[in-house]
């Protein structure tokens, strides 16, 4: 349960606190320093060499009068037993009892205790601080009002409001103090509380405890609800921070209401039923919640509850009455611990021990229902005089210790300080961490001497615990994980489901037992509770307008992209491409006119058919070789051409295949001057045509002697030598190179060859051109000359086909993606070829293989009608 401070109340401490410092110090004549008034609290004492002060909730209700120290009330203030409380403060009883007995512990010293109740009211708890600080002594003998503080250190108070008050009061007196429940995590500022430790986690552990349940179980989408003081707004600043680390988020934030707000915590279960999260996790003390879980259960809203440590166990809510609503309830709980011999201790106790133990004699009134006092028996219990010997056996709940929480915690805080004084005056003197490496001294012991002792605390329990504390004086973080289940009888019980503990190593941070929870939905599954389904593989996750990040929309990644993370789309590498899923990067298919493919086959085909018809009509005019055909016109310009087309028909071949660096420079270089050597000796023969035409005439008697054949040799030979140039050129500037191109299709790599030079490629083709222009122009001009040298009218087609084919390849090749431009290329090369190669020579192997009887010399001079 938690409490504001108010700042006003604080420094109406400290002033008292410095008016009390200043009764004790001053002296001004006197004999002795005296307290002006003793402080009526209810508590519980013993002697030692050194005293440890206890602050406990031992009664709930409080009747607190007016503060003043000149006041003394002649009610009691509390009411109401805590039996849970009571038995915390007996465990700290226990403890200094068992310390006191260990012969290897603080051996030749006596611990004592002075244990007060606080009343769980901050005025009551702050006066019993103050009794701590300044002794309950009512005089002090010396005149200097000197000697050793009365307390070394002080275990509580089990509140965050109380241990804020209060550290900041012990600090002005340099005392330490161990609280067994407060959980703040602003507790955690060693520059604001220096001298505060605890064995309980803070609020900070506690929240990423939670958020270990969260992700566990998938939950990402969640309401919160706290209470409105330091416990619960600490809490929630912690959880809005650590939430997103995992990608959860908080669909909806509460703050419960100080007073019992009915409009509010009707609005409060409106935003409940209205959100799409079916989890809830509530930071909160038992007193804010209850009117909550009341409309909870009146208007019987089922959700799965996350408890915080304050009401995980609370015997408020574990009720058979709630349970309908608080079935399946997860809590984080303190760290559950046992302590050998304590029920036999509280067993044991009696009233009559010490009289002076007001503690203890409140208690056995409170829970036999009597009196010691003979007058108030008659007046309270009708008579019932207390005896001291009443069976404490007979109270089931008083001897129960299989739930020890709160008083291991207590357990684990003494002996913190009792290990701490252990090392004190274990000190060797000359080694000590004090100045000039003093030690210090039980007889001139001061409080603050064992704050460097008790960061260095390090022991492990009977019960198998560490204990130590970090530089912020916080204990392991440590917790149990309960779950509400109904048992036969009709209660309910918190079962331990699992552990939390951070000094595991990551993994194993938490251990659940999900066949132990019993969850309250009818399918009795954990539920679902998210904003928006996960997105399906492939696409990316994109945050609603206006909502929190757990809300989106699943946007499908572009080609080429993939998404692994659901949180972005990331583009494959260059040689990559996405698979139809978009989940992996693939390697890219690499596309490339082979001899597999069917295109491939089909103008490889077409060119060795090509090759193979150059040789038949080669081997024709070979064997034909002395025949009129064959001679007329230089045979061996025929040749040439036939073996030219041949090789333009073959390097179609080097077109085709996976590009390499010496197939990129062949393919062009073969295929140029292959053409050039056919187009020249075209040329040259339609120059010997026309030649021969004009020889024939008495104007052109010596016009052959500048035509014969070394000179049709020559010319071929230079023709093509210029193409030659052109090609050494182009190669040793910019060679044409294999080039993987991804600009025509971005899911294929186009392999082709690079030509390296487009101008180097364009006077190649330029020049081939022009000596087919040429070669056309003076074909066409010879065209009409006599039937006997009529084969210029076949050159003339053959060079239109020809021209005809390299017009419609440029835009044709331009236009082509990846392979297929290699295909128009060869496509242009075997068509030319075959125009050429049909138009030249399917007339004279026509004659020769057909009509043999028109292959004379007379026939073909035109003096001997052919026969038909």
């Amino acid at each position: 349960m938690q409490l504001y401070v108010c700042p006003f109340l604080f420094w109406k401490l400290l002033s008292c606190s410095v008016f009390l410092t200043f009764l004790r110090s001053s002296s001004g004549g006197l004999d002795s320093c005296k307290l002006r008034k003793e402080f009526r609290l209810l508590g519980m004492h013993k002697d030692g060499d050194v005293i440890i002060g206890g602050l406990y909730e031992v009664h709930l209700i409080t009747v607190f009068p007016e503060l003043s120290f000149m006041i003394e009330p002649e009610q009691p203030w509390c009411y109401e037993l805590y039996m849970d409380g009571f038995k915390t403060a007996l465990a700290m009883a226990f403890t200094i009892d068992e310390i006191n007995r260990n012969p290897n512990l603080l051996p030749n010293i006596t611990l004592g205790y002075h244990i007060y109740d606080n009343c769980i009211k901050l005025g009551v708890a702050l006066r019993a601080a103050m009794a701590l600080i300044s002794g309950t002594e009512k005089s002090i003998s010396n005149l200097n009002c000197s000697g050793s503080p009365p307390m070394l250190g002080v275990v509580g108070d089990p509140t965050t409001t109380h241990s804020i008050a209060m550290s900041s009061v012990l600090d002005l007196f340099h005392m330490p103090m161990v609280s067994y429940f407060a959980t703040c995590s602003c507790l955690s500022n060693k520059q604001r509380y220096p001298f505060f430790f605890r064995t309980i986690p803070s609020d900070a552990f506690q929240v990423r405890a939670m958020m270990q349940i969260l992700k566990h179980f998938g939950w990402t989408w969640v309401g919160l609800i706290v209470s409105n003081d330091d416990y619960g707004l600490n809490a929630a600043q912690s959880f809005h921070q650590d939430i997103s680390g995992y990608g959860g988020c908080v669909a909806f934030y509460e703050i419960l209401p100080r007073e019992k707000d009915m409009d509010e915590i009707r609005r409060i279960i409106h935003v409940i039923q209205t959100s799409t999260s079916n989890v809830i996790v509530v930071y909160s003390n038992e007193a804010d919640l209850m009117p909550l879980m009341d409309e909870v259960l009146h208007l019987n809203v089922t959700r799965q509850w996350i408890a915080s440590e304050a009401w995980s166990l609370s015997p408020v809510f574990l009720t058979s009455r709630l349970l309908p609503v608080l079935r399946g309830t997860l809590g984080i709980a303190v760290r559950r611990g046992e302590i050998e011999g304590l029920k036999e201790f509280l067993l044991s106790l009696r009233p009559d021990d010490d009289p002076s133990n007001g503690m203890v004699r409140t208690f056995w009134e409170d829970m036999f229902k009597c009196r010691f006092n003979h007058a108030q028996a008659e007046t309270e219990t009708g008579g019932t005089v207390c005896t001291g010997d009443e069976d404490l056996t007979s109270n089931q709940e008083y001897g129960d210790v299989s739930e020890l929480r709160g008083s291991y915690n207590v357990y684990k805080a003494v002996y913190a300080l009792a290990h701490a004084l252990h090392e004190l005056l274990s000190c060797v003197p000359g080694s000590g961490p004090f100045g000039g490496h003093s030690c210090a001294s039980l007889h001139n012991l001061q409080p603050w001497q064992l704050l460097y002792y008790l960061h260095r605390v390090n022991f492990t329990t009977s019960y198998g615990d560490q204990v130590s504390f970090d530089e912020n004086g916080d204990a392991l973080a440590i917790y149990d994980i309960v779950s509400w289940t109904g048992l036969p009888d009709g209660s309910v019980k918190g079962r331990e489901v699992g552990v939390v503990d951070e000094s595991q190593p990551a993994g194993k941070v938490l251990r659940l037992d999900e066949d132990k929870i019993l969850w309250n939905f009818e399918n009795n599954k954990p539920p679902h509770s998210v904003c928006s389904e996960p997105c399906p593989p492939g696409t990316r996750k994109a945050t609603k307008k206006g909502l929190p990040v757990c809300c989106f929309d699943c946007i499908p990644c572009a080609d080429g992209e993939i998404s692994t993370d659901f949180i972005e789309c990331l583009k494959c590498p260059l040689d990559f491409w996405s698979n139809p899923e978009k989940t992996h990067c693939v390697p890219k298919e690499v596309e490339f006119l082979s001899y597999e493919d069917p295109l491939g086959i089909s103008l490889s085909t077409a060119s060795l058919l090509g090759a193979c018809a150059c040789a038949g009509v080669l081997v024709v005019f070979a064997h034909h070789r002395h025949t009129p055909v064959v001679r007329a016109n230089n045979s061996e310009l025929s040749f040439l051409i036939l073996m030219s087309l041949k090789l333009c028909f073959l390097c179609a071949l080097l077109f085709i295949g996976q590009p390499r660096l010496w197939t990129c420079q062949l393919r062009h270089a073969v295929f140029g001057i292959s053409f050039v050597l056919c187009v020249s000796s075209i040329l040259v023969k339609t120059v010997v045509v026309v030649a021969v035409f004009k020889a024939s005439k008495p104007e052109g008697q010596g016009l052959m002697k500048w035509f014969g054949a070394p000179q049709q040799r020559g010319s071929v030979l230079i023709l093509t030598a210029f193409q030659v140039v052109i090609c050494a050129v182009w190669l040793s500037t910019a060679s044409p190179a294999p080039h993987k191109n991804t600009n025509f299709q971005s899911s294929k790599i186009v392999f082709e060859c690079a030509v390296g030079s487009m101008a180097g490629f364009a006077t190649l083709l330029g020049y081939i051109g022009l000596l087919a222009a040429v070669s056309f122009l003076l074909a066409f001009l010879a065209r009409n000359l006599p039937d006997t040298f009529n084969e210029a009218k076949f050159i003339t087609f053959s060079m239109l086909i020809f021209c005809a084919v390299w017009i419609a390849f440029i835009p044709a090749y331009v236009s082509s993606p990846g392979k297929y431009a290699d295909a128009v290329e060869i496509f242009a090369i075997l068509a030319s070829s075959f125009g050429l190669l049909i138009s030249i020579f399917a007339p004279k192997c026509y004659i020769i293989l057909l009509h043999p009887e028109r292959n004379t010399k007379k026939a073909l001079m035109g003096r001997t009608p052919a026969k038909k």
